[in-house]
């Protein structure tokens, strides 16, 4: 009987320091293409700032960029209650196509070919 309460209060203690111990799960990316386009280019501006291969100014002038993709989703998701209609979605996918290439061509300024 005394062996089966230790092994109980033994198991109880160690069930939330295994729970704690596990790893952290990944961020969440979201489902919605649009904004997970937008959170990707978040994420290559980060890295690219981080990394040194955009000066400060350069990341500024991205991050405005997508802060005004961002405001025209909202405001065409106020026009038409809450959706985006094919047309917005191909214009706002046209604008973030823009500021990839933007993104790409000033984290590659620097390499040479051939």
């Amino acid at each position: 009987m005394r062996l089966a309460k230790l092994a109980l209060v033994a198991a109880l203690t160690a069930a939330p320091a295994i729970t704690f111990a596990q790893s952290t799960p990944a961020p969440v990316q979201p489902k919605h293409p649009v904004v997970k386009r937008e959170f990707n280019q978040q994420r290559r501006i980060g890295n690219g700032i981080r990394n040194g291969k955009f000066t400060a100014r350069q990341g500024a002038r991205f991050e405005r960029q997508q802060m005004r993709i961002h405001r025209q989703i909202r405001a065409m998701r106020a026009r038409h209650n809450g959706r985006l209609t094919m047309r917005d979605r191909r214009i706002i996918g046209h604008e973030q196509r823009v500021a990839s290439r933007h993104i790409y061509r000033a984290k590659h300024m620097h390499r040479r070919i051939g």
